[in-house]
């Protein structure tokens, strides 16, 4: 919690969410071109859940120089954002490094950006629980981010806006990888519900 790391962990996850956005770039284009406008805030699930924990250490920063807000509305806009940067950075860091080593399973290659990648999603995985003790959300978030997450599945698997992959794994086992997709969802919510309720009774 200290202020330097804060620091780093907040400009080089802002770094990781622009390349994140530029990796997703080609896709996002496409699906705009190709389907209804509003999939595309579907498309760039990665770079979305570290844009908001971006955000989340914003927040923390905020306490670090005493400028706090105790409005309703300011609890719970930064809920729902420490929420989903929780939920999301947790899923789709997993989600990442096992579609990595899947396809690498598969014959495909790694090459130095699979292993960049498999560093940096790891990563987003680990700082999202090492954080989530100076998190304030409450039940209300969670009910928010789960159901989105759920949407956000839905979209990915039902209406094809999934993140690229290699094609033998879309061609063997694309429900395969939905289901465990869905199954990602269901465990960083129940991470989530486990650690707000660890929370409520360290501090009763």
């Amino acid at each position: 919690m200290s202020k330097k790391i804060l620091w780093l962990l907040f400009i080089s996850n802002f770094l990781g969410t622009v390349y994140g956005y530029e990796w997703y770039w080609i896709q996002m284009t496409n699906t705009i071109a190709e389907k209804p406008f509003w999939y595309v805030y579907f498309v760039p699930d990665s770079p979305t859940a570290s844009l908001f924990f971006t955000l989340s250490v914003g927040y923390l920063l905020l306490d670090h120089t005493s400028i706090k807000q105790s409005g309703k509305l300011y609890q719970a806009i930064r809920g729902f954002i420490e929420a989903f940067a929780l939920i999301t950075s947790f899923k789709y860091g997993i989600w990442a490094v096992t579609m990595i080593w899947a396809g690498a399973w598969q014959g495909v290659a790694v090459g130095w950006d699979g292993w960049m990648l498999t560093s940096s999603h790891l990563a987003m995985a680990l700082e999202a629980l090492l954080f989530v003790r100076w998190y304030r959300y409450r039940v209300g978030a969670i009910v928010l981010v789960a159901a989105w997450t759920f949407w956000n599945d839905f979209m990915d698997y039902e209406r094809g806006v999934f993140p690229s992959l290699p094609s033998v794994l879309v061609d063997n086992f694309y429900r395969t990888i939905e289901a465990f997709t869905i199954g990602l969802s269901v465990v960083a919510i129940l991470i989530a519900v486990y650690c707000l309720i660890v929370r409520r009774k360290t501090s009763s």
